[in-house]
């Protein structure tokens, strides 16, 4: 009786023992794994903090490269000033270009002038590729509706009903494009945007505008547009380096196209009033990089021998 009651002490104090050591093992787990837990949190909460450092001196660097390109000493040709490693993996790419590239919307709308609808209209066949008449008239007339005081719809536009609302004033961004009817021929073009500004001091510019621009001209033939490309083009054959010549008015190198004299000089005051040359509207689009991590800021100003006036800021 003595040996098996000393049996039952003992194993119940083994028993106990074995609980403890159970419970200290699960202890150590439960332990182990809530510091794996707060190290892990740690470790994503430094990578965090790491990559909102980066994207900053990405952004600073960014504007670092604005900054330098607002100058109006800078242009495109100062590329020693326009990409720079401030330190290892470190700084900004500026790239700036003319606004006069593009076709200023905003222009060919202003005072429904036949000569400037005209050259739009060209452009939605030529360029965007609306052939179909109707639809290319639709398009410019839901424009125009969009843009004047009245309510009074065009033959193909629309005014105000139900379910739309015209602005009644002249387009402020081209994402109002958007909202007005009929405009899916040209937003389903790829890159449309690129291809227009509401920005630019004139149509386009002569010595920045692309081939197919220069043929919307009214009276520009084939060879003066040939022509016209390898004037602006310079000794080199290359467009945009530094020997592109400079002309200060329209008027002069339309007169090296051929239209010089009292004869010519309607047609040179016409154009005069849809072209330019020397645009001072320059779009600059500035990426910084900090490591692998890049930001970009794109900013349409304009230039002259002043403060420079920003016109958009986006990032």
């Amino acid at each position: 009786m003595k040996r098996s009651t000393l049996g039952f002490v003992h194993a119940a104090h083994t028993g106990k023992n074995g609980s403890a050591l159970l419970a200290v093992f699960w202890g150590i787990i439960v332990l182990t794994m809530a510091v794996a837990g707060w190290f892990f949190w740690l470790q994503q909460r430094v990578q965090e903090h790491g990559q909102d450092s980066r994207s900053l001196e990405a952004l600073a660097m960014a504007y670092s490269g604005i900054d330098i390109a607002l100058n109006p000493k800078v242009n495109r040709y100062s590329w020693s000033l326009l990409e720079k490693e401030i330190a290892p993996g470190m700084g900004y790419r500026v790239t700036m270009e003319s606004e006069g590239a593009r076709l200023n919307l905003k222009l060919l709308l202003t005072g429904n002038d036949p000569a400037r609808l005209a050259i739009f209209k060209k452009w939605l066949e030529w360029v965007i590729g609306v052939e179909d008449d109707n639809k290319r008239d639709r398009l410019v007339d839901c424009l125009l509706d969009y843009v004047d005081a009245d309510n009074i719809a065009r033959i193909k536009g629309q005014e105000d009903n139900k379910d739309y609302h015209p602005a009644n004033r002249m387009i402020l961004s081209l994402d109002e494009l958007k909202r007005i009817p009929d405009m899916e021929p040209l937003l389903a073009y790829p890159g449309w945007k690129n291809l227009l500004t509401l920005d630019s001091s004139k149509i386009f510019d002569l010595m920045e505008a692309p081939e197919e621009l220069l043929r919307l001209l009214p009276g520009f033939n084939e060879a003066q547009v040939q022509s016209l490309l390898k004037i602006r083009a310079g000794m080199d054959g290359i467009l945009h380096t530094e020997d592109d010549p400079p002309f200060k008015s329209p008027d002069a190198l339309l007169g090296q196209l051929g239209m010089q004299g009292q004869a010519n000089l309607k047609r040179r005051t016409e154009l005069e009033t849809l072209v330019g040359v020397n645009e001072p509207t320059i779009r600059i689009q500035a990426e910084g990089y900090s490591g692998k991590v890049i930001r970009q800021v794109q900013v349409v100003v304009r230039k002259g021998t002043g403060t420079p006036q920003i016109l958009s800021w986006i990032e």
